[in-house]
């Protein structure tokens, strides 16, 4: 997880830490209640008011480390959630006069506001915020720019406006609008908003003796240095408790063949398609752009390719997909998906299940090898296009699309606004909500910049081997790519 704040993330952690523990060892039933007293034991607030708000907002949190929502009583299936506890501290006016104002002749502040929420005080104009509608016509209007755009920026980071606010400044997600992205997530200095795991579930079913298989997002390597491969991540899982660990590059390489396969298709008959393998993409289509889902491609995402092929080997097996990504775990509650993940956990969400039982990721030599170069970097910005692409020359297709690649959710709002005006110049759209691609998602442990060195001296041992011919192993009739 990536923040600027290093005391959110510790006690994150450290929420997770404590859950995780309990749950090893069973007791999460009956001590839960007792880890806020244990985090924070008093008698000086270290953060907030008081212990007793400290004292909540952990409860909260430990809600949903359980993968329930932080207010008891609140039942939504909404993967990103609001800790009410947590909402406070920003400014409840958008719109602030500041010390630049000059109180000019010209009123153009309050010739601008239409509601009569602007006034004369004696040194500036003041802003009625039981009247303001924060339209930005007064900002917008100051020569001296003197009123501020005091914009939330839990709401500022929200790609779709799905984030408002009620009648106590406490910020409420419309969940007809979140496409899950995360995005919310570590804008929030408060850390007040937070998404459910699903961590309890994994460690009650390891300790149950089931057969619990990780799947390692292609987004994984390089995330930790070029010292952890993913030989090292299936070593420390095998450790954990699951029974085994493959390499989602793999899905990526599967993905790209039969979307190959469906692009081909519709490129010859001129019809315009979307990738299907980013989540918050594919919530901003159904959400936001329900008349273009018919021009979404069919084809699984890499995660849930893996999937299918587990269980079209075992039925009882439990699949659980670790990445950066939130929007994952919206993927794995959609039950209209069959055969998709049954969990989906983060990098944080890992490494407290790890961290609680003594297992650390140590240094090994890259010798587990799934997919493609084509798979592993599938999680890149472009990586979809490349393999596709790929996979055109090893099908011998003469074909050479324009595609239009979106770098992050809001360059995919526009590209999909075009496709619905029928003004999109490429013949289809790569959809990636992260900017960078998975590798920029939101539960990152690093930077993109940071991770990409690691990641191609990682990725260069994959080198020569061709989609298809990685793909001759795995019997790829006994299950679909496709959603239907």
């Amino acid at each position: 997880m990536v923040t600027n704040d290093a005391t959110i993330l510790k006690l994150k952690h450290e929420v997770l830490y404590e859950v995780a523990k309990m749950a090893w060892e069973g007791e999460l039933e009956q001590h839960r209640d007792e880890i806020p007293f244990k985090m924070i034991p008093g008698p000086q607030a270290q953060f907030r008011c008081c212990i007793y708000k400290e004292r909540e907002i952990i409860r909260q949190r430990v809600r949903l480390a359980e993968g329930k929502c932080p207010s008891s009583g609140k039942d939504t299936i909404n993967v990103v959630q609001v800790i009410s506890s947590a909402c406070e501290g920003c400014p409840i006016s958008r719109y602030v006069v500041t010390d630049n104002c000059q109180k000019c002749m010209g009123k153009a502040c309050q010739n601008s506001c239409h509601f009569g929420a602007i006034s004369m005080g004696r040194d500036r104009a003041y802003i009625d915020p039981d009247k303001c509608k924060e339209c930005g016509k007064c900002s917008q209007a100051c020569p001296y720019n003197a009123i501020a755009d005091l914009m939330r920026p839990c709401k500022k980071s929200c790609p779709v406006d799905a984030i408002t606010m009620d009648e106590n400044g406490i910020v409420v997600i419309d969940e007809s609008k979140c496409i899950q992205c995360g995005a919310c997530v570590h804008s929030c200095p408060f850390g007040a908003i937070g998404s459910k795991t699903f961590m309890v579930d994994v460690i009650n079913l390891i300790r149950a003796g089931k057969k619990v298989v990780a799947m390692v997002a292609p987004a994984t390597e390089g995330q930790f240095g070029p010292d952890i491969t993913m030989a090292s991540w299936k070593t420390a899982l095998k450790k954990v408790g699951f029974a085994d660990m493959v390499e989602v590059a793999l899905g990526g390489d599967m993905t790209a063949a039969a979307e190959a396969a469906e692009w081909a298709e519709a490129y010859k008959e001129g019809k315009k398609m979307t990738t299907s393998c980013c989540p918050a993409f594919v919530n901003m289509i159904k959400q936001h752009f329900p008349m273009l889902l018919d021009n979404m491609s069919t084809t699984v995402s890499p995660m849930c390719g893996v999937s299918r092929m587990l269980k079209a080997q075992d039925p009882e097996v439990i699949t659980v997909f670790i990445g950066p990504c939130m929007a994952k775990k919206s993927e794995t509650l959609d039950l209209n998906i069959q055969g998709n993940a049954d969990y989906a956990m983060t990098f944080g969400e890992i490494r407290a299940m790890m961290r609680a039982k003594g297992v650390e990721l140590e240094p090994e030599e890259n010798t587990y090898q799934e997919g493609s170069v084509f798979g592993k970097r599938f999680g890149n910005s472009g990586g979809v296009t490349a393999a596709v692409v790929e996979c055109f020359k090893e099908m011998n297709e003469d074909i050479t699309p324009e595609v239009m690649k979106c770098n992050g959710a809001a360059e995919c709002k526009k590209a999909l606004m075009m496709l619905k005006v029928g003004k999109l110049p490429a013949d289809f759209i790569e959809g990636m909500a992260c900017v960078g691609g998975c590798v920029g998602g939101p539960s990152k442990h690093k930077t993109e910049v940071e991770a990409k060195k690691a990641r191609d001296q990682l990725i260069g041992a994959a080198d020569g081997r061709l989609v298809h011919q990685n793909l001759d192993n795995y019997e790829m009739d006994k299950f679909s790519m496709h959603r239907h």
